[in-house]
């Protein structure tokens, strides 16, 4: 971050340092460290007799359970990219496809599967979960994984939330939907970290431990809601409605999960990085969806307010917020939610600094995590001929920021903790 942070203009102890550090949470070495640290509280007690990491922070959260229980045989399910450190032999690791599975996230499944199968009534399985699980590990159920994978597709074309998707993900798989803890008689014990807006653990990583509410009914539902024809999946579907297959389990009482990280984590740790350097922080909310264009909107008129009447914080001050926006892809650019909310923002003219960037160093097809904004931003971009309502219409701040050289690269991060946005507003006597 040091090339952006000389470029600032100093305010309140150097805002772009400021903006600096929160970016710098995102580093690989922060994000492992934090994701380590989150599972650490959590591992007491009696060593399990089996370990399963599953997700972009499987690594950090499967070294510090290890610290604890040495020795213990663990299985550890990767996204391609993400670091590992020299296991010992005990420790397999296993790299599969994210975001879209393929044959590796099916054989990691049926890996998973068959080593949780093999465990007594007697024998305990810690899970450590996390953002990605749900591509890692995938076992297909009456599609085939070609079917399921346009099935998906098909219904984010048509607008389907997560919950939708995840509602007929479940009901299409061998592992989801409480389905992992279900193939075993071992207690399960299991520990997640949040991706999600409103951390719910039968959406994270789509709940391979925890009771599904859902139906083969429902399922159905959300197909015929989007209009979705796929005649492989429905007939699927179809059989489980009339109780040809069995259901997704609706209790497993030797099954316990727990939620202990999340977006939240990440926006208290920023503004402590924030306020350490003597910067304002305030935190709006976690839970922040929509457009990514409509979110930057809104966070332009609370600068305003600010700017303007000092409500409801005087400047200078730092507002964070969390949550995941959304893009409607209309053009042919490269981006991602960030970039595109970071470009609409610098547009708005505001002379403020910002940064907006996923937790787990992926934003789209930017290429980066997520951009930041200078108060120069919209001039720099004028004296190198870049034309920012352009890219913005063509889905193309990846591309733009990577130009100026404000595209935030991080690599794999080793957590994945959903967004983080800053807007660092000036004081008026400093701006």
């Amino acid at each position: 971050m040091a090339s952006h942070s000389a470029r600032a203009v100093h305010w309140a102890h150097d805002p772009g340092r400021g903006a600096g550090a929160a970016a710098g949470l995102l580093s690989g070495g922060a994000g492992r460290h934090r994701a380590g640290a989150a599972a650490g509280p959590h591992l007491q007690g009696t060593a399990p007799s089996f370990i399963l990491a599953v997700g972009k922070a499987a690594a950090p959260m499967l070294a510090a359970a290890l610290a604890v229980y040495p020795g213990v045989p663990a299985l550890a399910v990767l996204p391609d990219g993400a670091p590992v450190p020299a296991w010992p032999a005990h420790v397999a690791v296993r790299r599969a496809g994210h975001p879209h599975p393929d044959a590796r996230s099916v054989a990691a499944a049926e890996e998973a599967l068959r080593a949780l199968a093999a465990l007594g009534p007697q024998d305990e399985a810690l899970v450590l979960l996390s953002g990605g699980g749900s591509a890692l590990l995938c076992a297909p159920r009456g599609v085939t994984l070609a079917q399921k994978a346009a099935l998906s597709a098909e219904l984010m074309r048509a607008g389907a939330d997560i919950h939708a998707l995840n509602t007929v993900r479940r009901h299409l798989s061998r592992v989801k939907g409480g389905q992992l803890a279900a193939a075993t008689r071992a207690r399960v014990r299991a520990w997640l970290l949040s991706d999600v807006v409103g951390d719910d653990p039968a959406t994270i990583a789509s709940g391979p431990t925890v009771p599904d509410p859902s139906t083969f009914a429902d399922a159905l539902a959300v197909l015929d809601r989007f209009g979705v024809a796929a005649p492989e999946a429905r007939a699927v579907l179809e059989a489980g409605e009339r109780g040809e297959h069995e259901d997704t389990p609706t209790a497993l009482p030797h099954a316990h999960a727990q939620v202990i990280g999340g977006n939240r984590d990440l926006l208290r740790a920023a503004q402590a990085a924030l306020q350490a350097r003597g910067l304002p922080a305030v935190i709006l909310g976690d839970t922040f969806t929509g457009e990514a264009r409509e979110l930057a909107a809104f966070h332009g008129a609370l600068v305003r307010s600010v700017q303007g009447h000092g409500m409801p914080w005087p400047a200078p001050v730092a507002l964070l917020s969390g949550g995941e926006a959304t893009v409607t892809v209309r053009g042919r650019g490269h981006g991602g939610r960030n970039t595109e909310w970071a470009l609409a923002l610098a547009l708005a003219g505001l002379g403020v600094y910002a940064l907006s960037a996923g937790s787990d160093g992926v934003d789209g097809t930017s290429g980066g995590a997520g951009a930041l904004v200078t108060p120069d931003t919209l001039a720099r971009a004028a004296a190198m001929g870049l034309d920012p309502q352009r890219a913005l219409h063509e889905n193309g701040a990846g591309s733009f920021f990577a130009a100026l050289g404000d595209l935030v690269v991080t690599g794999p991060t080793g957590q994945n903790l959903n967004d983080l946005r800053v807007v660092l507003v000036p004081g008026p006597a400093l701006a």
